[in-house]
């Protein structure tokens, strides 16, 4: 044989020599050597190995000694052990760690192939035929830790295990395992076990299998999803949850599940997650649900059927820069999460809303295009409205007045700028019961609308912006509504008149604005200038009466017996409506207020200064209509908001009417100053108060969980427990007021709370209640508690009261691995206990 190294120093043992330097050894024939050493097929690869400690060579060329810290890479295979043997003759190799000053084994192996690792007392290995043999095994694989007492290791890297156990703990002495005789690992595929039982804390449990097959893929994998089983007293005995689990592809999965309960309810599921890289991601899920309570004889006997479906699509912005495709659909019937409860979020929600649109634009072009599907419903009142389709194509502002080749500044006439935009609906509202309803169809209401904006903007004076701008819109029906009295009956009647017709309107208006600045300076004490910046604007805008006959808007008809004639219009009940009636020239005033201050802040080092808002907004506004006959001026508006302390947000809403009104809550021609000496009377007051003290949303990232775990998470992370987070506190505060003249005033007042605290490093504790203070009574409150038990976690869910009352509680294994081995008790809202 031939050894090429470099040699520092030599032992004093006649058989062996020695060496204390990072080495390659490169086995060959040569005839030099005798030939009991020569091996009858040469090692494929090189054999690279180094030790801190020492390396000793055999005389015979047949064995090396490697020692402390020491390690061997062969092809994929890396070993680090304490004390490694290579014997050449019989090509196997032995590692073991050695006993440190106390006696306590030190340097133990560590076996490495691939994307495999092992950490053992004791590892014997055959070069030729790639198996192995090792003693105390303990090998992880993603989040599965596997520990053995014998191990066997075949040349496509299966494993055999004897007396084995299977946990997902990553403590040395697990608090929980899987306990087998026999334990198969096929890597990339499955673990398979013979009979095993279930030990907590060393405790033998009576949970036992007769085998066991645990999945061992990295990602997603397909699999029967098996269903949690319980009682309910109103239900029935049931199996929730189970089906099966498509997840063979990187672009999409599917979960298929349901329940079913033994007096007769059931529910299907499916839901999907779909993602192609670079291009468009999203899901969509689907249910479907029976309910019955109660005996069919009995005459609270119910049966519901519910369904409802998500549908949420996104496209990455760089797949087609100029166009865009979006979804976000929920949909489904008024009743759906009442029967079946699922989250505090979706039984409180009262409103859903559906998007389905696409979007271009044109490059160098002012051109853009829309085109959409909406929805909207209340579950409470069961109003629906859908939009199928509504489309909108727009021109952006341009200045046709504009030079080309523009010296100097633009003269005023070159600021003109005009813009396009069309609109075309079609939308039906009605109940959501009467939605399929063959009648329903006649209930669409359709239509296209153009409007041409035309404004421009200039300075006056240097500090006044003026801006006067003209509306034209017309709208263009293929039907209008005529009325007609009937004497007989004593009925007025609506016709629906077929035919083109189009609805013409313009306005003018302009307005000034300006901004005061107020600045006060202080060379001493923390505040170092308070500013005061005052918005003052006014305007005018001016539209004739659409109502006269040469518009052809309006139409005149007898309503009652004694004659009283009507004017209308014949574009009443129209998706857009028509062109208003009455003359209008109005005067617009509005007045804004902010207030802000400079606190000087010491440091060690130096004085900071430090920006405060003390008002952002108290604004006033209103309008004076000259071409009206009485009641001239509008309803006052007046309203606040600021931000106390970057966490306290204050808002204040109020309108005040300037005349007074009859019983029957009808503004009267007489103001207030002349029938009370007021200036106005206070119509109505809202205030609100959000407090806030929430830790900023961070993005999660993590080493154990797969991409779309983590996807997940970052998208959703209330459905998660951050332990991390010490606490989560939100307190709002919400009151209004109506003032009534012939009835009792109105007040409502609601407060309510939520969030969670991290008791200790392993306890936090959720919460979310309120009180109505009109009802006298709490609102929906629930209150969770979450136990991080290292490789189980601990959960209960409790609403206490109302209708939605139920619990949940449930012990579990983190790992997603063993997500079936749990203790759930799930009583829902239909248990009377």
């Amino acid at each position: 044989m031939l050894l090429i190294g470099h040699y520092v120093s030599y032992g004093q043992s006649p058989d062996t020599l020695s060496m204390k330097q990072t080495d390659t050894l490169i086995v060959k024939k040569d005839t030099l050597i005798a030939d009991s050493l020569t091996l009858a097929d040469d090692l494929k690869s090189k054999v690279k190995y180094t030790a801190d400690d020492s390396i000793v060579y055999a005389i015979d060329g047949k064995k090396i000694f490697l020692y402390g810290h020491a390690e061997i890479t062969y092809e994929d295979i890396n070993l680090k052990a304490d004390y490694v043997e290579i014997n050449y003759e019989t090509r196997t190799l032995t590692a073991h760690g050695v006993p440190d000053s106390s006696g306590k084994m030190a340097g133990l192996p560590v076996f490495k192939q691939g994307s495999e690792e092992f950490n053992s007392d004791n590892i014997r290995y055959n070069f030729d035929t790639k198996r192995g043999k090792i003693s105390e095994i303990t090998t992880k694989d993603g989040d599965k830790y596997i520990h053995g007492e014998t191990v066997k290791k075949e040349p496509d890297n299966t494993t055999y295990i004897r007396n084995g156990y299977f946990t997902t703990c990553d403590l040395p002495h697990p608090h929980y395992f899987i306990f087998s005789k026999k334990i198969k690992i096929i890597p990339n595929n499955k673990v398979v076990t013979g009979p095993a039982d279930l030990f907590i804390a060393d405790v033998p449990t009576p949970l036992m299998i007769p085998f066991g097959f645990f999945p061992n893929h990295k990602g997603r994998t397909s699999g029967i999803l098996f269903p949690s089983y319980g009682e309910s007293n109103q239900l029935g005995f049931y199996l929730k949850n189970g089906g099966y689990y498509y997840g063979n592809s990187d672009k999409f999965d599917l979960a298929l599940t349901g329940d079913i309960f033994s007096r007769g309810s059931w529910k299907g599921f499916l839901s999907s997650n779909y993602a192609n890289r670079y291009h468009y991601n999203g899901n969509v899920s689907l249910s479907y649900s029976k309910t019955l309570i109660g005996d069919r004889e009995l005459p609270d006997f119910s049966l519901e059927k519910d369904f409802f479906i998500t549908w949420n699509h996104t496209q990455d912005p760089k797949a087609r820069p100029n166009s865009n495709f979006s979804a976000n659909v929920n949909a489904g019937t008024s009743t759906n999460f009442r029967n079946t409860l699922s989250t505090a979020n979706n039984y409180l929600t009262n409103t859903f809303s559906s998007y389905i649109g696409y979007s271009k634009t044109w490059v160098g072009k002012p051109y853009s295009f829309t085109s959409s599907l909406r929805h909207s419903q209340n579950s409470i009142t069961r109003d629906i409205s859908i939009s199928i389709p509504s489309a909108s194509f727009s021109v952006g502002r341009f200045s046709p007045f504009q030079s080309k080749s523009q010296i100097g500044a633009a003269k005023w006439y070159e600021k003109i700028g005009v813009s396009y935009s069309a609109t075309l609906l079609n939308t039906i509202n009605t109940k959501d019961t009467l939605l399929f309803k063959k009648e329903s169809l006649d209930r669409f209401q359709y239509g296209l609308q153009h409007s041409i904006p035309i404004s421009t903007s200039f300075t006056v004076a240097k500090f006044f912006t003026v801006t006067p701008s003209f509306n034209y819109n017309e709208r263009w029906y293929l039907k209008t509504y005529e009325k007609r009295y009937i004497p007989g009956n004593d009925s007025l009647v609506i016709d629906t008149i077929s035919g083109f017709k189009a609805a013409r309107d313009f306005g003018f208006s302009t307005s000034m604005s300006t901004r005061v600045f107020g600045l006060k300076q202080f060379r001493r004490g923390k505040i170092a200038a308070i500013r005061h910046v005052l918005t003052p604007s006014i305007g005018f805008s001016w539209r004739p009466d659409f109502s006269e006959d040469k518009w052809k808007a309006y139409k005149s008809t007898q309503v009652d017996s004694i004659g009283t004639i009507q004017r209308y219009s014949i574009y009443d009940g129209t998706i857009f409506g028509g062109p208003g009636s009455g003359k209008s020239s109005l005067l617009n005033f509005s007045l804004d207020n902010s207030l802000e201050m400079k606190i000087r802040q010491q440091t060690d080092t130096a004085v900071n200064i430090k920006k405060v808002k003390v008002l952002e907004s108290l604004s006033l506004a209103g309008n004076y209509n000259f071409a009206a006959d009485s009641l001239k001026l509008s309803i006052i508006s007046v309203a606040a908001r600021t931000i106390v302390f970057e966490r306290l947000n204050l808002s204040l809403s109020s309108s005040f009417d300037p005349y007074v009104v009859n019983a029957l809550e009808v503004r009267q021609n007489k103001t207030e100053w002349e029938a009370n000496g007021k200036l106005a009377r206070l119509r109505n007051v809202n205030f609100s108060a959000d407090f806030s003290l929430t830790n900023s949303k961070k993005q999660y990232s993590s080493k154990k969980g797969v991409g779309n775990e983590l996807d997940d998470i970052n998208k959703n992370p209330e459905d998660y427990i951050d332990y991390s987070i010490p606490i989560n506190l939100s307190l709002h505060y919400n009151y209004s007021f109506q003032n009534n003249v012939n009835i009792a005033d109105q007040t409502t007042q609601v407060f309510g709370f939520s969030g969670d605290v991290k008791v200790t490093d392993n306890w936090k504790v959720n919460f979310a209640s309120g009180y109505d203070f009109n009802q006298k009574d709490i609102s929906y409150t629930s209150l969770g508690i979450f136990r991080d038990l290292h490789c189980w976690e601990m959960r209960l869910n409790w609403v206490p009261f109302g209708f939605a009352a139920n619990y949940f509680f449930q012990i579990n294994v983190k790992s997603s691995i063993l997500q079936d081995l749990k203790l759930t008790k799930n009583p829902d809202r239909f248990d009377r206990r």
